[in-house]
């Protein structure tokens, strides 16, 4: 398995040839934007050189560019596991995509209802519900965590839904910490009071599938760049949820899924490249299959059944090299025994060594990796981290444990 991701899937990926200082680049900056495949690059190429035109017009070019939009819909029903692709969404970003959906049902709340969201969430799973809420008078309650460990406090969680709970937005996976939301039972815990849920799947696609209809939420949101694709946002909600709300749009655009939902002339050629990404991933599937007729849902089932235990492998690996130098700590889930409960994205801060001047040597030596808060701001203040926050340094399957071990001796350099 190992030699799939670390052979035959890097030499797909031009951005893995590139060198520092005469040495292979180290991409540990997944978490904010994977590298991407030729076949998305040509995907992108392609259809702006073929096939570049508006929606719904009476002539080829325009007609093939709908073909297209109509099979990357599907695509990500695919991805998503459901079975409308009318229910699927693009936009620029997930950010500008939670923001519409989040301004369409505030208009719907009252004073005296309320929202839960976490302080483990990015923040635009946090400031479009707060601002919203703001706006309808609505109440926001906030979700503390577990620092010691990253995880959020489900006891408090709990406690803070009622029946005026309205919405519940939370994040599969942490962006900062790496934690694995259950999101399942907190799916259940709201829908018990009647709130609805939103989940934001950005940091959490690349590493696992993802199955709305077993998560029953109302709505999730992902971003292809994370999971190597183009810039580009996808929303899922449930139909009649679609249908009901007031889009903010112009008049003359269609009221009919899923064009309701996406204002103005969408980036049909990064449209076109995350049906790419997509294909890759179930590319990826056949392949560990054996079979080239293989349909994409079932081909992505399997892609994801090897990823994952790949990557926990480079985790765990992670992990105990740092367990070794006393001077870092890890700010999420560090017992090996849970690797279930997060996904390869890791968050450590030095004893003495600001996060920023880490980030700095590290791309000196041609490892690439993130420092701050990315967005994560509730998170890296309840860990009274401010101003600087935590190294995240993420992995996905195009990273090999050589890289690890690499990450590791440079690490140990910096600490003595």
């Amino acid at each position: 398995m190992s030699e799939l991701f670390s052979g035959i899937c890097r030499d797909q990926f031009p951005a893995l040839r590139r060198e520092e200082n005469g040495r292979p680049v180290v991409y540990l900056d997944g978490p904010a934007g994977t590298q991407v495949p030729q076949t998305v690059i040509d995907a992108i190429s392609q259809y702006l050189g073929n096939r570049n035109a508006n929606h719904q017009g009476l002539f080829a070019t325009s007609r093939e560019s709908d073909e297209m939009l109509a099979e990357a819909h599907q695509a990500f029903a695919d991805l998503l596991g459901v079975d409308d692709p009318g229910e699927t969404i693009f936009g620029p970003n997930m950010t500008t995509l939670t923001f519409s959906l989040s301004r369409a049902l505030g208009k719907t709340w009252n004073q005296g209802d309320e929202v839960i969201v976490t302080r483990l969430d990015h923040d635009a799973n946090v400031a479009p519900w707060v601002l919203a809420a703001r706006d309808a008078g609505a109440t926001v309650h906030y979700v503390d965590i577990h620092s010691e460990d990253c995880t959020l406090d489900l006891e408090d969680f709990q406690s803070k839904l009622s029946s005026r709970t309205r919405m519940v937005a939370v994040g599969c996976s942490s962006n900062g910490s790496g934690t694995i939301n259950p999101v399942r039972q907190i799916c259940s815990w709201a829908h018990d009071v009647g709130s609805l849920v939103f989940l934001d799947a950005v940091h959490h696609a690349p590493h696992q599938l993802i199955d709305v209809a077993e998560l029953d939420c109302d709505f999730l949101a992902c971003s292809a760049y994370k999971f190597f694709g183009p810039h580009i946002g996808i929303l899922w909600g449930r139909r009649e949820l679609l249908e009901s709300l007031q889009a903010y749009k112009v008049r003359p655009a269609s009221n009919q899924l899923p064009d309701k939902w996406m204002t103005g002339t969408q980036n049909h050629a990064c449209i076109a490249g995350a049906l790419a990404a997509v294909d890759y991933l179930a590319d990826t599937g056949r392949q560990l299959d054996g079979q080239d007729g293989l349909d994409r849902r079932a081909a992505l089932e399997i892609a994801f059944a090897a990823i994952e235990p790949y990557e926990q492998q480079l985790t765990v690996q992670l992990l105990s090299g740092l367990a070794e130098m006393e001077n870092y700590s890890v700010h999420g889930i560090t017992d090996l025994q849970r690797m279930d409960e997060r996904v390869p994205t890791v968050a450590i801060t030095h004893r003495e060594i600001a996060t920023s001047e880490l980030a700095r040597r590290l791309g000196e030596q041609g490892i690439f990796s993130w420092h701050g808060n990315y967005y994560a701001l509730l998170l890296t203040e309840s860990l009274g981290l401010e101003p600087e926050g935590m190294l995240r340094v993420g992995m996905v399957h195009y990273n090999t444990a050589d890289e690890v071990d690499r990450l590791l001796a440079e690490l140990a350099r910096m600490d003595k």
